[in-house]
């Protein structure tokens, strides 16, 4: 593998390009060719869904919606034709960009449409889709429109449409509009809110490939993850696999670096580039301050010090075995200046907001965490809140919910309170009601006990 030498730009390529979002610049970039070329031999027998399969599956790709699992593997779940009979399959691409810090995705579908465009196409081929989905967050109304337009041309070319190209193949594609929800990020959520109903993580199995969507084989994958599909059809696995720092970290990534640096943006390197050059890239820290923490993967992700994420390589492996997650990549940096107590409570907040309610401990638990850390801050504190915060935390999450959020919630609250508890201690020490306490919520470890002896979440 080349690994970690620098690339030229692949998934950002034609960023800054005048009209870079309309279809007759994306032809003459070579847009569709892998498109042209699969159905083309689809009647020949040249190209089948197996090959593609097999194509993406030697490239090493794994998601870049945040869990890294591998790509290729995801969509072989898809039960045969002959065991899933007359139900169709769909794809969706989960397009609901919601993360704190995540902002790529947003980039490719108003700067490269056709791109994520045919990404769809060639997932579609591959797993048999008639009708395909791009399931959009409900803010985003620029990218949404802009999307709307590709795929209008892309009918008008006949590139989408019955009988595409000539090849006998059918396939549609909608974009659908969400409302505004964080959990239907989450793929059962997603589903359920696509299917008109309120977006609550389902409880697996069944898991989607098997029974999704209307209750059919569905796959969800995230949009840089399919416009790294179209790229390995373009220029095959080998290549793909040349990039990144090993075979099980592989390809181009989008880094979304925010907070303090000098040059907040989405930066493409290869997957497992070192912190250093990421930083690096993002101009350093402002200001030429020091480094303090970073989050490497959203809000979800642990914290880590600046002496953890020394030397790290950025990728799914390296950021898992610091303890924390890379995530969707959505990198935010925290520099000598930061309040560590006050980040952590801002994040709960945010947690506390998006929770669906579903489960006792996210709806109980995370409001509960947002204003035990508010009251902290405000100086109303006391000493035994903080060894309360950790033991609360650490019975809302391991499985004890339906979905992952409740992990999510609270790895801010379990990692900044061990890695800086003397910024903690300084404002109960500052308290003005030392006796003041609130209480945990009620019976809380013994709800969510009797719940999961009932096998209810």
């Amino acid at each position: 593998m080349s690994g970690l030498s620098p690339i030229e730009p692949v998934l950002l390529a034609r960023r800054g390009k005048p009209d870079s979002a309309m279809i007759q610049t994306y032809l003459a970039d070579g847009g569709y060719a892998s498109w042209k070329k699969v159905l083309g031999g689809a009647k020949s027998g040249e190209w089948t869904p197996a090959k593609v399969t097999d194509l993406v599956k030697a490239s090493g790709l794994r998601g870049r919606g945040g869990a890294g699992f591998p790509c290729g593997m995801k969509w072989t779940f898809v039960p045969p034709k002959e065991k899933r009979g007359d139900k169709p399959v769909y794809l969706l691409c989960n397009a609901d960009e919601s993360e704190p810090g995540t902002f790529k995705d947003r980039l490719l579908m108003e700067t490269d449409p056709h791109q994520v465009l045919e990404g769809m196409m060639l997932a579609s081929f591959a797993l048999d889709v008639k009708h395909a989905y791009l399931y959009i967050r409900g803010e985003m109304v620029h990218a949404a429109e802009v999307l709307n337009k590709a795929v209008a041309e892309t009918y008008a070319k006949g590139f989408l449409g019955v009988d595409v190209l000539g090849s006998g193949l059918d396939l549609d594609i909608t974009i659908h509009r969400g409302a505004g929800a964080y959990i239907c990020g989450e793929e059962t959520a997603l589903i359920e809110s696509l299917e008109g109903k309120r977006g609550h993580p389902r409880i697996k199995p069944p898991f989607p490939a098997v029974s999704g969507v209307w209750g059919c084989p569905t796959v969800v994958n995230n949009v840089e993850t399919l416009c790294c599909v179209k790229h390995i059809l373009d220029r095959g696995a080998d290549w793909f696999k040349s990039i990144g720092r090993n075979e099980k970290n592989t390809g181009p990534k989008l880094y979304c670096v925010s907070g303090h640096v000098e040059k907040p943006g989405v930066y493409e390197a290869p997957l497992g580039v070192p912190w250093e050059t990421l930083l690096a890239l993002a101009g350093g820290v402002k200001g030429g301050r020091r480094l303090k923490a970073v989050i490497p993967g959203g809000a979800s992700a642990a914290m880590l010090t600046a002496k953890e994420v020394e030397n790290l390589p950025m990728d799914f492996d390296g950021v898992a075995a610091a303890k924390s997650m890379l995530g969707s990549a959505a990198i935010i940096v925290m520099d000598e200046t930061t309040d560590i107590p006050k980040a952590v409570t801002n994040i709960a907040k945010f947690f506390a907001h998006e929770s669906c309610g579903q489960c006792t401990p996210c709806r109980e638990g995370t409001p509960w965490m947002h204003k035990m850390l508010k009251r902290i801050v405000s100086g109303e504190g006391k000493k035994t809140d903080l060894d309360l915060l950790l033991q609360i935390a650490g019975q809302m999450g391991n499985g004890m919910t339906i979905c992952v959020f409740a992990d999510a919630a609270i790895a801010p609250v379990l990692s900044g309170i061990p890695k800086f508890r003397e910024e903690f201690e300084a404002y109960v020490a500052k308290s003005s009601h030392p006796d003041f306490a609130l209480a945990a919520p009620e019976d809380l470890t013994n709800k969510v006990a009797e719940r999961a002896a009932a096998g209810i979440h």
